[in-house]
């Protein structure tokens, strides 16, 4: 299985723009720029697309821990915060931070975290990234 997505730049680093479409449409001509990854900008930016790819894989991940444990979760609400520091004479993404709530029917404290921590070193998008991968689960009742 191959997902595409691309980006278009034009311009300097600090004046120009960009646009990143996906192949499903979802995006389409999506505007980023300098401000939208280093300042508050209108627009998205490859570190919020990562944390969103990382929340959605990670969400659907723990349905899959459950399920092979025999509970169905009535939600899974999941956060990830991306971090992009300066390191050395340029950037990179070290951290993902992943706040997940969920409903889960049946479910104890315990149960739910070790298949939390199993789904998120499962993740395919945990997998990928070389960082640090945190995460804080939340059992609602």
């Amino acid at each position: 299985m191959q997902r595409k997505a691309s980006a278009v730049w034009n311009g300097d680093l600090k004046k120009g723009h960009g646009s990143i479409s996906t192949a499903s449409g979802t995006l389409s001509n999506t505007q980023y720029s300098f401000g939208t990854r280093f300042e508050n900008g209108v627009g998205t930016n490859p570190e919020e697309l990562i944390a969103a790819a990382h929340a959605g894989c990670f969400s659907m991940a723990l349905s899959a821990q459950l399920g092979v444990a025999g509970l169905t979760p009535t939600e899974i609400a999941t956060q990830a915060t991306v971090t992009l520091e300066k390191v050395g004479d340029g950037f990179a993404v070290t951290k993902s931070h992943l706040d997940v709530t969920a409903v889960i029917p049946g479910a104890d404290e315990a149960t739910f975290l070790t298949l939390a921590g199993q789904a998120k070193a499962g993740c395919p998008i945990s997998k990928l990234l070389n960082a640090e991968i945190t995460m804080t689960a939340t059992l609602k009742g």
